[in-house]
């Protein structure tokens, strides 16, 4: 007695299957993606604090290195503090909040100054910290 199937595959089916695939890693991707921050090139090594917030989305960060004399970028450029003062002056983004990345080793005058210089151009300030696993009583 011979058998005969009653539903005949479609061979072009199987090649949809990588397609699809494929657009779910995509879609994952982006959509993961965009809750990263980054600041390329730069090293800091941040002070441990045991509180942790949220990153703003599409903040203004500037970093702070340390050294003999501490160096100040803002994006991927050095600038001086007044000529940060210019640009977060120029900045007219709805968004208006500046990330701090300093050093440990940064002496505090300098990262208080460039706090108030961001204070003084209306944006809202907040400090880079790396998360520690104990919380103070």
């Amino acid at each position: 007695m011979k058998l005969h199937r009653t539903t005949r595959y479609n061979p072009e089916l199987f090649s949809l299957i990588p397609l699809v695939n494929v657009l779910a890693l995509v879609f994952a991707f982006l959509t993961l993606g965009q809750h990263f921050v980054l600041s390329p090139g730069l090293s800091v090594s941040l002070p441990v604090s045991p509180f942790a917030l949220n990153a703003a989305r599409e903040a203004r960060i500037v970093n702070i290195t340390a050294g003999a004399t501490p160096q100040i970028y803002f994006g991927d450029q050095r600038v001086t503090l007044e000529e940060l003062g210019q640009r977060l002056a120029r900045d007219t983004s709805p968004q208006r909040t500046l990330l701090v990345r300093a050093d440990r080793a940064v002496p505090y005058e300098v990262v208080s100054n460039v706090m108030n210089l961001g204070l003084a151009r209306g944006f809202a300030v907040t400090m880079a910290a790396t998360a520690s696993e104990a919380r103070p009583q």
